[in-house]
C-alpha cells in the first residue's frame, strides 16, 4: 500500500505560509519524536531554507518515545546549520515555557523593546502544533482533535509585547517518497484514515516492534513473540483478546486497531520507529534499488525510436 494523502486546503495553507514566512524570524517546526526525519516536510524546509530563517525543531511526544533514540536524534539536528533541537511534550506548561527563549538565540537581533520576536509554527498533520499553541497562549484559541487536518487557517497571537506567534494548519506534501515513510506517518495518526488500511499499517507495525521491541509486545498482550511475523502478532492479539468476527474467525481488523492504538497512546510504552542509523540505512538501500534499474532503450523502427535524439545521449530515471 503506497500512502498518499493531500487534501485539498493543503496547496492553499502552502501557499499562505510561503507569504507568511516572508515577516517572521524564526520557524518553529514541530515533528513526532518517534519518527522526527519522517515527520518532516520537506517543503517546510524548502520554505525556510529560502527566507534563510532559523529554526527551532521541537521533538514533540518525547515521552512516548525511545529517550536512546532520542538523544541520537538531538545530536543530529543540532550538528545541522541554523537549526536548534529539543524533545519535550507540549501538553506540558514547563516545557512550552522554555520556547520563546530558545527562539530568541536563534534571532540575537531581536532582542530589544523596539521590534517584536516573530515566531510560527509549522509541520505536518497531528503532531501537536495546536497544543503547543494553546499552551504558550495559555487559553484554548486553537482547535485541538485526535484526528490530522483540524486546523485550516493561520492563527496569529501575541505572548507578550516581545513576542508573536503564528499557529498554521498542519502541511502534507504532495508525494510521500518512500513507502515505510508513509506507513510510519500512518501508524502514528498522522494521515486520514480514509488514505489507509488499517491491517496493512498494524502489520507493518508488528514487523518494526518485532525487530526492535519484542519484549513490549509479549508483555502488552500476554503470548510469546518468538519465531513470529507481523500477521501472527496481529492474529494473537485478536484471540488473546477474543476479537471475533461473526462465525468464530479472529476479528483482524479490530486487533489492528487495538495495536494502532496502543502504540499511539503509548500504552505498549516508549518506541521510536526510526534513528539516524535506521535512516541511513533505508536511504541507502532506496539509493541501490533506483541504481539497478535497468536502461530500456526503444528498439528500432518504434516510434520512441524515431523520436528520440541520440546526440543527448541517456538520461538516469
Amino acid at each position: 500500500m503506497a500512502i498518499q494523502w493531500y487534501p485539498g486546503h493543503m496547496t492553499s495553507a502552502r501557499k499562505k505560509a510561503g507569504e507568511t514566512m516572508a515577516r517572521i524570524d524564526v520557524v518553529i517546526e514541530v515533528v513526532d519524536a518517534r519518527l522526527p526525519e519522517a515527520s518532516t516536510n520537506p517543503l517546510v524546509r524548502e520554505l525556510r531554507l529560502q527566507r534563510q530563517r532559523p529554526c527551532l525543531k521541537i521533538l514533540n511526544k518525547a515521552d512516548l518515545a525511545d529517550p536512546v533514540a532520542t538523544k541520537a536524534w538531538l545530536d543530529y539536528y543540532n550538528r545541522q546549520e541554523g537549526v536548534k533541537a529539543v524533545a519535550l511534550s507540549c501538553k506540558k506548561n514547563g516545557d512550552a515555557s522554555r520556547i520563546p527563549a530558545l527562539c530568541q538565540m536563534l534571532a540575537p537581533h531581536r532582542n530589544d523593546n523596539v521590534k517584536q520576536l516573530r515566531m510560527m509554527i509549522m509541520g505536518i498533520p497531528n503532531v501537536g502544533k495546536s497544543t503547543l499553541m494553546n499552551t504558550l497562549v495559555k487559553r484554548k484559541i486553537a482547535k485541538v482533535g485526535d484526528e490530522p487536518a483540524v486546523t485550516k487557517s493561520q492563527q496569529t497571537h501575541e505572548l507578550s509585547v516581545r513576542h508573536s506567534l503564528t499557529d498554521t494548519p498542519g502541511l502534507m506534501w504532495p508525494k510521500i517518497e518512500h513507502p515505510s515513510d508513509g506507513m510510519m506517518l500512518a501508524a502514528s495518526h498522522a494521515v486520514g484514515r480514509n488514505a489507509i488500511i488499517d491491517e496493512e499499517v498494524a502489520v507493518f507495525l508488528a514487523d518494526l516492534l518485532l525487530a526492535h521491541y519484542s519484549a513490549m509486545i509479549s508483555a502488552r498482550y500476554g503470548f510469546p513473540v518468538e519465531g513470529l511475523d507481523g500477521v501472527a502478532v496481529v492474529e494473537g492479539i485478536a484471540e488473546r483478546r477474543n476479537l471475533r468476527m461473526r462465525g468464530g474467525e479472529p476479528d483482524f481488523e479490530k486487533a489492528s486497531f487495538v495495536l494502532l492504538q496502543d502504540y499511539r497512546d503509548g500504552t505498549l510504552g516508549r518506541i521510536s520507529l526510526e534513528t539516524p542509523e535506521t535512516r541511513q540505512k533505508m536511504l541507502n538501500a532506496a539509493k541501490l534499488s533506483m541504481a539497478k534499474i535497468p536502461f530500456a532503450l526503444p528498439e528500432q523502427g518504434s516510434p520512441e525510436h524515431t523520436q528520440s535524439q541520440p546526440d543527448r545521449g541517456l538520461t538516469a530515471i
